[in-house]
């Protein structure tokens, strides 16, 4: 049966959007994606509703980043909440087990909760933090980044925080937050292995007097 032009010009236009629609999931996924700010554990570094590019070659490429770089990575589990001097990484039990669902959570990224923080220390680095200031391998951390006057804690007003002096396991970061009160992080959690790290924070283009690459 010969199709008529109508007919025709319905299933390109059908083949356009979905080739379209594919294209944007795999530049979504592998390559970049923007994203909004949505919580205040960056300040003063990044304030909510600020409009950022996320550079996500790295997962692509499975490299790990480098310290001081802002990352986005997968919320973990509430059972990473509970300190386990023997496994000091984050623990990522509620995962879809599905096809189906593996492809909702983590390709349209549909009720998928991811945090941004600060790459703090990397593998095999022992990281201590006391008297308010964080220590990797015996020497203090400068950070620049931080406000004067802003400590490192681990009691807070968001709780009280038991990865504060573990060593970094292989293919895994230690994260926090800037604003250090506020922040729930690898403090709380433990450290971010490799293939749950999302993306790092390339570019700020909203507000755009503050257009730029984040550092």
């Amino acid at each position: 049966m010969k199709l008529n032009d109508k007919t025709k010009d319905i299933i390109e236009w059908i083949i356009c959007i979905l080739v379209a629609f594919v294209l944007a999931l795999l530049i979504r996924f592998f390559i970049g994606t923007p994203t909004i700010v949505q919580m205040p554990s960056m300040l003063p570094t990044l304030q909510p509703n600020q409009r950022l590019i996320l550079n996500r070659w790295g997962r692509t490429t499975k490299t790990l980043p480098e310290r001081g770089d802002i990352i986005t990575f997968e919320a973990p589990s509430s059972s990473s909440y509970i300190y386990d001097a023997n496994n000091v990484t984050a623990k990522y039990t509620e995962e879809p087990t599905s096809a189906l669902g593996k492809f909702s959570h983590y390709v349209l990224e549909i009720g998928k909760q991811s945090y941004i923080k600060r790459v703090i220390a990397l593998p095999g680095e022992h990281l201590q933090i006391s008297n308010g200031k964080v220590y990797i391998n015996g020497n203090l951390l400068q950070e620049d980044y931080l406000p004067e006057g802003v400590t490192t804690e681990v009691s807070t007003g968001v709780g009280n925080y038991p990865f504060y002096d573990l060593v970094v396991p292989e293919n895994c970061v230690f994260a926090m937050g800037d604003n250090r009160p506020e922040s729930t992080d690898s403090r709380a959690f433990g450290c971010i292995p490799l293939e749950k790290i999302e993306s790092k924070v390339w570019i700020r283009f909203w507000p755009l007097n503050l257009f730029g690459k984040v550092r």
